[in-house]
């Protein structure tokens, strides 16, 4: 019999409390959102031990923040007794402690046939010629729209695809006039769509090799016209904070959501709206090289060298997230998880028709879409080169020069973080 169990902890302390009362025998495991990641690893711990009897592992459920803190600190400190085998780390995070904390985590090139995940996902733990880490959820982004308030406009699902942001901009419009509905949300703080748009630019804040990479990036600049092009035509509906994005388009005053496939669930959270959403991929943008395709958010899977246990871990993990077809398309109706091990998408889960987005079988179209998603690498300063860039979109807003808003962020980052 699989014993698994869940520890919920609001605080550091009280993680730090229930690590060190877990079984030596166990694998323990460090995730957060006990309705996604944790189940995931929970069903992928169901599967194997049928084959593994005896097998058992301590899912420890915490926040994201918390587990980042603690990770760090523990590792800062060399003191490493309380580690986890197995820890979730959101991809963007994850060149950061990989090249912190060198010799911290496993490399398993030796273990797992990266060949079979998508490209985009694996660049995320790659460090010189080795690769860490068990690639798991896509944030393969899509743009969701009503094709109800599309309709009324004039446009159909064709009209929706293979378009730049130009074209959608002159769209939104369109809908707008037409309709009263504003296109899509905007919150100055939100990274989710500056996010998306550069990815699909085939840019990151920092180049292959790790430099900084703002001033000069044409992705990023492109991005930021095409935020300010948005904002200028009037066709957005301001937001601030989570609720009040999914609060716009569960009421139905947006006509778009341009985000990563996990906003799924919150879109289909409204019953009444089934039949009404569609999806389309994103718009481009006017670079030469950009696609359609590009990604917001995601997680992996990490063995910590200092484990124990950490041979079983690779079997396990190997043999569930790296190798089973079927945990996928469980994880795929239970969950919404679009995997990023390719083979998966041949499974009958993925070309299911789905009501509630008039039949389409939207889940094939982000199968695809995840193996068409540009590679960058997302080095170690994401999130400070996030906080500094929102802090100049009200300049971006009232018309200040984009290339000055990049020197400015870029001269302010190197100060940081040398």
């Amino acid at each position: 019999m699989l014993k698994s169990r869940i520890i919920t902890s609001s605080s550091l302390l009280s993680l730090l409390l229930v690590s060190a009362t877990t079984f030596a025998d166990e694998l323990k495991v460090w995730a957060w959102d006990p309705n996604f990641n944790v189940a995931a690893m929970k069903e992928a711990a169901d599967l194997y031990s049928t084959k593994n009897p005896g097998f058992a592992i301590d899912v420890i459920d915490s926040g994201k923040e918390d587990i980042e803190k603690k990770l760090h600190t523990m590792l800062a400190s060399g003191i490493t007794s309380a580690l986890p085998d197995i820890v979730l780390i959101e991809d963007y995070n994850a060149q950061k402690y990989l090249q912190a904390y060198p010799g911290s985590f496993e490399p398993l090139q030796a273990s797992i046939d990266y060949s079979k995940f998508a490209p985009y996902k694996v660049q995320v733990m790659t460090v010189e010629d080795k690769v860490y880490g068990i690639p798991f959820d896509s944030g393969v982004a899509g743009m969701f729209y009503r094709a109800d308030y599309l309709s009324k406009a004039g446009f159909s699902h064709e009209d929706m695809v293979d378009i730049t942001w130009d074209e959608f901009i002159e769209i939104g419009q369109k809908v707008k006039e037409e309709t009263g509905i504003h296109m899509l949300t905007f919150d100055i703080n939100d990274v989710v769509l500056p996010h998306i748009m550069m990815q699909s630019g085939g840019e990151w804040f920092v180049t292959e090799q790790g430099d900084i990479n703002i001033a000069n990036n044409r992705a990023l600049k492109e991005t930021l016209e095409t935020i300010r092009k948005l904002n200028d035509a009037k066709i957005v509906r301001p937001t601030s904070g989570w609720s009040s994005f999914v609060g716009s388009f569960n009421a139905g005053r947006v006509a778009t959501v341009p985000s990563g496939v996990w906003i799924m669930g919150s879109i289909k959270s409204v019953d009444t709206q089934a039949g009404q959403w569609r999806v389309a991929p994103i718009p481009k943008l006017n670079l030469e090289n950009a696609t359609h395709a590009s990604n917001q958010g995601g997680s992996s899977w990490y063995v910590l060298s200092t484990s124990k246990n950490k041979d079983k871990a690779i079997e396990f993990l190997a043999e569930t997230f790296a190798k089973d077809i079927n945990l996928y398309q469980e994880l795929l109706q239970d969950r919404g998880v679009v995997a990023t091990y390719l083979p998966a998408a041949q499974g009958t889960s993925y070309n299911m028709e789905d009501p509630f987005f008039g039949g389409q079988p939207v889940f094939q179209d982000f199968a695809k879409w995840v193996n068409e998603i540009p590679q960058v690498q997302y080095g170690m300063y994401t999130q400070e080169i996030d906080n500094a860039i929102a802090a100049e979109i009200p300049a971006l807003l009232e018309g200040e020069s984009v290339e000055k808003i990049l020197q400015r962020v870029e001269t302010n980052i190197k100060y940081q973080i040398m």
